[in-house]
């Protein structure tokens, strides 16, 4: 397996990773995409993609580094998602350990990221990855 950053520009984000993306996002269209990429990148977003051994785009993550009072400086992970057809073999454990080296190279202390608490097979494999569920979020629909 190949763990790629992909840079602002990369033709993968949409070729590659985006069909990985629309089965935890499908919502997106390839021009709402294309827009969170333009405001998100002035906000820290970045994304990074997993290929497997033939080539095929099988796991993409979005994140960013965020400071705030509670944590000081954490990585949030946006998305995090297997293709259907890599799952349980090693691809999100793979993406959360790359993401956990950009989190201790830029001094972050905590990996934190939102789950949908209908998601519990996704809550199976956080808790095998150690991760452990610390707060509530709230939220209200503004629209």
């Amino acid at each position: 397996m190949k763990i790629i950053d992909l840079e602002p520009g990369d033709a993968r984000l949409t070729d590659d990773l985006l069909p990985v993306l629309l089965e935890l996002r499908p919502h997106l269209t390839e021009d709402l995409f294309r827009s969170i990429l333009a405001e998100g990148q002035s906000q820290g977003l970045r994304f990074t993609a997993a290929y497997d051994e033939d080539g095929a785009c099988v796991g993409a993550a979005g994140w960013r580094i965020v400071a705030n009072t509670y944590l000081v400086r954490k990585l949030y992970v946006d998305d995090l998602v297997t293709a259907a057809t890599a799952r349980s073999t090693g691809v999100g454990h793979a993406l959360l350990a790359h993401l956990e080296e950009h989190a201790r190279a830029a001094g972050c202390t905590t990996l934190t990221l939102d789950s949908g608490t209908q998601r519990t097979d996704a809550h199976r494999f956080y808790f095998r990855e150690r991760m452990a569920v610390t707060a509530f979020k709230l939220e209200k629909p503004l629209t």
